[in-house]
């Protein structure tokens, strides 16, 4: 690949050899690559590999309309491109085939005069952005329901506490048709109860942190599932072992991994699908840093842990929506699960994210490392 000399503008110095381009474009953190004009790659960044998925060498192998549809905007971007030779972007592209699964994709194409035909495609994901944008908004929508949670703590509580009792005194003064209806007076009551509970969850309390080795969590939470709801399930585990601790509150961070094995479990369950499975992963993400509301610290989020089930995907009408309270699709759900969820990793300063499409649903959390920081007394 040649790259022909370039000056910075005003800036008399000697031209700057082809190799230090490559250099260059091979140290970006977005994925760049080059497109010739058969739509074979060219050249392809570390991570664009890592993007799509594919080595270097392999992608060498392939062209484009292997990893994406030949009807998807992107090839009217580089045509327009090539035809223009101007640059041109494009915002919210899908790029999805068998191999290739992203959306919300911000793609910029540009000529290369040096080597006619070729088009430079620098690609960016903007999800993880959108997805800290809904969580704010979600850790507002939490805020109101503590502020509920709090009035039907004073307001319910006490009188549920009357109708109950009430109750259990009529089971035991009234013939047997009565008596169901007394027991149907305290079961409700307890649900009742049992939901103003898991609002008052929302409380916004200081979280206490410790080094926490999450494969350990993960493992906690995988011996339980299989005990239990999801002794029917097959887990598999691709774990990076080398990964350092997450500084975050254990006990928390098992309520957020068990809540999502449950909701993958009862995904992958469905009637259609005869080999329910869960796929837990962990990671190290290099560049993951955001910033924290209110503040000028920035903190970093290098690891990953994704939860992967095979069930029927979430609804698109329910997706942009999944994290705010009492949002469900399941027939006797509060939607408060994934509320939680998300207020759990948000006060760990943390992010989650969700992919979802029929038979792969992945919700994967990005979460603090410990640093000399937090390991000081």
């Amino acid at each position: 690949m040649s790259f022909a000399s370039r000056l910075l503008p005003g800036r008399a110095r000697p031209p700057v050899p082809a190799p230090m381009f490559a250099a260059i474009l091979g140290a970006m953190p977005v994925p760049v690559v080059l497109i010739d004009p058969e739509g074979g790659f060219r050249f392809v960044n570390h991570a664009a590999e890592q993007f799509l998925g594919m080595s270097a060498a392999s992608l060498s192998q392939v062209r484009l309309t292997d990893l994406v549809q030949s009807d998807n905007p992107l090839f009217l971007l580089i045509d327009q491109v090539r035809r223009t030779e101007a640059s041109i972007v494009d915002h919210d592209l899908t790029l999805e085939s068998a191999r290739l699964h992203k959306t919300g994709i911000t793609v910029q194409g540009s000529p290369v005069p040096e080597e006619p035909g070729c088009v430079l495609l620098v690609m960016q994901d903007a999800s993880a952005a959108r997805a800290l944008d809904r969580q704010l908004a979600f850790r507002g929508a939490a805020r109101s329901v503590t502020g509920m949670a709090a009035i039907l703590a004073h307001e319910v509580k006490n009188p549920l506490s009357g109708i109950r009792g009430a109750a259990q005194l009529l089971e035991a003064s009234v013939g047997p048709d009565d008596r169901e209806l007394a027991e149907l007076i305290r079961d409700e009551a307890d649900r009742i109860r049992a939901l103003v509970d898991r609002m008052e969850a929302f409380g916004e309390k200081p979280i206490v942190r410790t080094a926490v080795n999450i494969h350990r969590v993960l493992e906690h939470v995988r011996k339980l599932a299989q005990t239990g709801f999801a002794e029917h399930v097959r887990f598999h585990e691709n774990y990076d072992p080398s990964l350092p601790p997450v500084w975050g509150n254990r006990d928390q961070l098992v309520q957020v991994i068990l809540n999502l094995v449950k909701n993958g479990v009862e995904a992958a369950s469905h009637a259609n699908n005869s080999r329910p499975e869960i796929t837990l992963v962990t990671g190290f993400q290099h560049g993951m840093r955001i910033a924290i509301p209110g503040s000028t610290e920035r903190v970093d989020l290098p690891l990953f842990v994704t939860i992967r089930d095979n069930g029927p995907g979430i609804p698109d009408d329910i997706r942009p929506h999944l994290f705010e309270p009492f949002v469900t699709s399941k027939a006797a759900g509060s939607g408060l699960g994934l509320a939680l969820v998300a207020k759990i990793v948000g006060d760990h300063g943390g992010l989650i994210e969700v992919d979802s499409r029929p038979g792969r649903t992945d919700f994967r959390l990005h979460l603090p490392v410990v640093t000399e920081k937090d390991a000081d007394p």
